[in-house]
């Protein structure tokens, strides 16, 4: 989604649309919504992928990623990945991108010319199944960006099937349109009308398509929340039949998304810490959240934490220009939290600086401070502790009472004999946490010292400014 070039009332509208209702002033999360039934998306564990029960993931800007923007060269970094602990990588869309009405220089990858080929700036179909392929070998899933919404103005479909897409007036096809049905800017592409029932079942068949003849295991599917549910249920479902293990992440923030959908976005959580780490909200507010979500979502749903992405990087700044020198303890808390599925970004494990430009090439500097042992322990610690684990196979979260203030956070989550106690501190001075009620005391691993630590049931706890404590046993 790119939501630089939406108005900005209907930036506002697409974005409370994909999530819950209740949005107000510059930054704030939404609220959540239970869903339509009054029921809480299933914790089923047979709901999920067993291959995903502690998976971690990771967004890759293909065109951005190396010098030479080609899966040829994108495959040489799989082996550090793997060494990261990246369990499924995300490829934002590789297939061929729209000429007519194009954005800039190269275009936007979210405008597709055609569902079933590769655009050949990357490589070829080959090299995707190589790709796909030698991602395997090392243990990790790839799973594709889908564009549900819209396809480019020159995408075969607009001339073969025109009574596919939504019309203006006059008869002309629309651009991209809000969930409120009003055009966007979104010059470049087309909206398509899911009132057709044979362009539904082209656009199941194309996913197919990559599954099959590539071996994808999943999907992301961009701005989820604009297509009708029941299409995503019937594309779940039929698509299943070619992988029963499918994994689908929506672009979208609801429990109604979780008929269809493993993982949906934590963008009111993101919204939330960007505002704790700039001093503008405490970190109380964080406990009105967690209730909300354990209301309207319960134990099952994934929900995918992050502190960048390509549409937070590309349109509202780096992680360092949002969260300043709070930007790995707003990591520790969204990667630890429950339901988190934490994502890492391209780019994020060098310290990368910049704003990637969307429709131009602009490679990443890849010789930036390392956070690599940063992430990688953090991925480390989700496979290593079943508390940590995600959705039903997780642990439910309890607050730890401390005298840290309102910018102190800390917390507990246990599954059997195993905790993990989070401790973060958005302030500007170090703090000297007194505790108490500490559920499982007893002996603790810290775990980015690798010191061992004693933890009575009341004691005290030290958290660097702009820091975070991790202790797991």
């Amino acid at each position: 989604m790119r939501r630089a070039f939406l108005p900005a009332a209907a930036a506002v509208l697409l974005l409370a649309a994909c999530q819950p209702a209740g949005m107000s002033g510059a930054g704030a999360g939404p609220q959540a919504v239970p869903a339509a039934s009054g029921q809480r998306p299933t914790a089923d564990p047979s709901f999920y992928p067993a291959w995903s029960r502690s998976a971690t993931i990771y967004e890759v800007n293909v065109r951005q990623y190396t010098p030479q923007g080609t899966f040829a060269a994108l495959e040489q970094h799989l082996p550090r990945l793997k060494r990261m602990g990246v369990d499924i990588l995300w490829l934002m869309p590789i297939q061929p991108i729209g000429v007519k009405n194009r954005k800039g220089g190269l275009g936007s990858p979210y405008s597709i010319s055609d569902y079933t080929a590769v655009n050949p700036e990357y490589g070829s179909e080959a090299d995707v199944k190589r790709f796909v392929d030698a991602a395997h070998r090392q243990g990790m899933r790839v799973v594709l960006d889908w564009v549900a919404n819209h396809t480019a103005h020159d995408h075969r479909w607009v001339t073969a099937h025109p009574d596919w897409y939504v019309h203006r007036a006059d008869g002309t096809i629309s651009n991209a349109r809000d969930n409120e049905g009003r055009e966007t800017d979104w010059t470049d592409v087309a909206e398509l009308d899911y009132d057709k029932p044979a362009m539904r079942a082209a656009m199941i068949a194309d996913m197919r398509w990559w599954l099959d003849r590539i071996g994808l295991d999943g999907f992301r599917c961009d701005v989820a929340g604009g297509v009708p549910a029941e299409f995503w249920v019937t594309a779940r479902r039929e698509l299943q039949a070619s992988k029963p293990d499918l994994f689908l992440l929506a672009e979208a923030e609801s429990p109604q998304m979780h008929t269809a959908f493993h993982a949906t976005y934590g963008w009111e959580l993101h919204h939330m810490l960007n505002q704790i780490a700039q001093g503008k909200q405490p970190t109380s507010a964080l406990d009105a959240y967690f209730a909300r979500q354990d209301s309207a979502y319960g134990p099952g749903p994934y929900r995918m934490y992050f502190t960048s992405n390509h549409d937070e990087n590309s349109w509202n700044g780096t992680e360092f220009e949002r969260m300043g020198a709070n930007h790995l303890a707003s990591f520790v808390l969204a990667a630890t939290v429950q339901g988190s599925f934490p994502l890492v970004y391209t780019g994020q494990e060098v310290s990368m600086r910049k704003r990637l430009r969307f429709f131009e090439k602009d490679t990443v500097d890849w010789s930036g401070p390392s956070l690599a042992p940063f992430y990688g322990a953090m991925f480390d610690l989700k496979h290593r502790n079943p508390a940590l684990a995600n959705g039903p196979w997780g642990a439910p979260q309890a607050r730890l009472r401390t005298d840290g203030g309102d910018r102190v956070y800390a917390f507990t989550r246990t599954r059997g004999a195993n905790t993990v106690l989070v401790a973060v501190n958005f302030g500007d001075a170090p703090a000297h946490l007194s505790y108490q009620g500490l559920g499982q005391p007893g002996a603790y691993t810290d775990w980015f010292a690798k010191t061992r630590v004693q933890m009575p049931a009341a004691g005290s706890l030290d958290v660097p400014a702009h820091g975070y404590r991790v202790l797991a046993r």
